[in-house]
């Protein structure tokens, strides 16, 4: 029987990363061996997520605990402020990292790329872990190529931080990528209000919506002549992203380089 895959989860006392901690503790592929936070240090990290206490108590300090845990991957559910120094150190110290924070720059990726290329090891950025949600981005871009009008409207909880979304930012990356820059509307057309027409992105639109008692989800909207064609997904809970999470754990661990967006794995 092979061995557990050794987990480090940082962020552990964030909304995410309790799921995470829930999944590791439950699984018996894995095998949490660290978890880290600032709020939460001394806490006993089954005790942490309401389950039996597991020996793993909570620390601030995330390169004292790759250091005297080795995991294997590290899993990241942070902040854009934190997740590129933490995933830089957990390469230094040759930790595959799963990082399910947005806000990388396309050179920090490539500056990632490189680093886990010179430790051969893998890594992976996702702005979703859905299997559901990759799957509609993966439809939207094949449909692009036969329906290039189209426009993203993606709504989550009043409290989300960023807009648009990483995931409505990487359905838009992967929409671009099917169809030539068409600039839609009327090409006459005015904002009464400063913002109506939503956030440009290669000639469509991305609409952000913020509401309390939303948790996540999006539209993709197609228009033709005489049809339109309307891609959804829905996320009711943050258990629903644990099974792309531990899909994630396990491809890591069998390729070398930084991979940006779980959609690489789903064929």
């Amino acid at each position: 029987m092979a061995k557990p895959i050794r987990i480090a989860v940082v962020g552990a006392g964030g909304r995410m990363g309790k799921e995470v901690v829930k999944l590791v503790l439950q699984d018996a592929d894995l095998e949490l061996v660290s978890a880290v936070g600032l709020s939460d240090s001394g806490t006993d990290a089954g005790t942490l997520v309401a389950l039996p206490p597991c020996g793993i108590p909570v620390t601030s300090d995330l390169e004292m605990a790759l250091v005297e845990s080795k995991p294997d991957v590290m899993v990241d559910f942070t902040n854009p402020q934190s997740a590129y120094g933490n995933t830089t150190l957990a390469v230094k110290y040759g930790v595959r990292p799963v990082i399910g924070t947005t806000g990388f720059t396309p050179e920090q990726i490539e500056d990632l790329d490189k680093q886990c290329k010179s430790r051969g090891i893998g890594g992976l950025i996702a702005p979703n872990f859905s299997i559901g949600a990759i799957l509609m981005m993966k439809f939207a871009a094949q449909a692009a190529k036969y329906l290039p009008h189209v426009e993203i409207i993606e709504t989550h909880g009043d409290q989300k931080l960023d807009a648009p979304s990483g995931t409505s930012i990487k359905t838009a990356e992967m929409i671009a990528a099917n169809r030539e820059e068409l600039r839609q509307g009327n090409p006459k057309e005015e904002e009464i209000i400063e913002g109506a027409r939503g956030a440009y992105y290669n000639g469509f639109r991305i609409h952000s919506v913020r509401l309390p008692g939303v948790f996540a989800q999006q539209e993709v909207i197609f228009g033709g002549y005489g049809q339109s064609l309307k891609i959804r997904h829905d996320s009711y809970e943050r258990a629903g992203y644990m099974p792309g999470v531990k899909m994630a754990i396990e491809k890591v661990m069998g390729y070398t380089g930084m991979i940006y967006g779980f959609d690489h794995f789903i064929e």
